[in-house]
């Protein structure tokens, strides 16, 4: 589920795992003429009928429901969903977010604060345990610079 570039870019990866693939805009599609071609060349559906919601049955997907009235079976679905920082101590000690909501950081993973660090999965889409340890090594070693140089102030 997705529209415009984001549903062409991920789609393109999606069709690499199954070639039965359809694309639900939600509404009126935003691809481009080139886009849409492309897609409808790898025979990806594109549906722009507008959702209502999603059923399951114990967490399990089932069906779409469309505002019209019909429904599909799906056993799958892929979206981006929106990111939210779920502790707000980093803002509150007044830390910035970037536009997307994760921490802001510099290319050593310090934050507009001094002595605040970040790394991870409040710093980068890429949510993945072993980004995570490299980017927490990574602060660690910066933050073990950080203490060695206090000593020479």
């Amino acid at each position: 589920m997705g529209n415009g570039d984001y549903a062409f870019e991920f789609g393109k990866l999606i069709y690499n795992w199954t070639k039965q693939l359809t694309i639900y805009t939600n509404g009126r599609s935003t691809l481009t003429r080139e886009q849409t071609a492309q897609l409808e060349a790898h025979n990806i559906k594109i549906v722009e009928t507008e959702i209502t919601r999603l059923e399951h049955h114990n967490g399990l997907l089932k069906n779409i429901i469309f505002k019209n009235g019909s429904k599909v079976a799906v056993t799958a679905m892929y979206t981006k969903t929106s990111f939210e920082q779920h502790c707000t101590i980093p803002e509150a000690m007044g830390c910035e977010l970037n536009e997307e909501g994760y921490l802001k950081t510099d290319a050593y993973l310090q934050t507009n604060v001094k002595g605040i660090y970040a790394c991870g999965d409040n710093v980068s889409r890429l949510r993945t345990v072993a980004n995570a340890v490299a980017m927490g090594t990574a602060a660690g070693m910066m933050v073990n610079k950080e203490l060695v140089f206090e000593r020479f102030e």
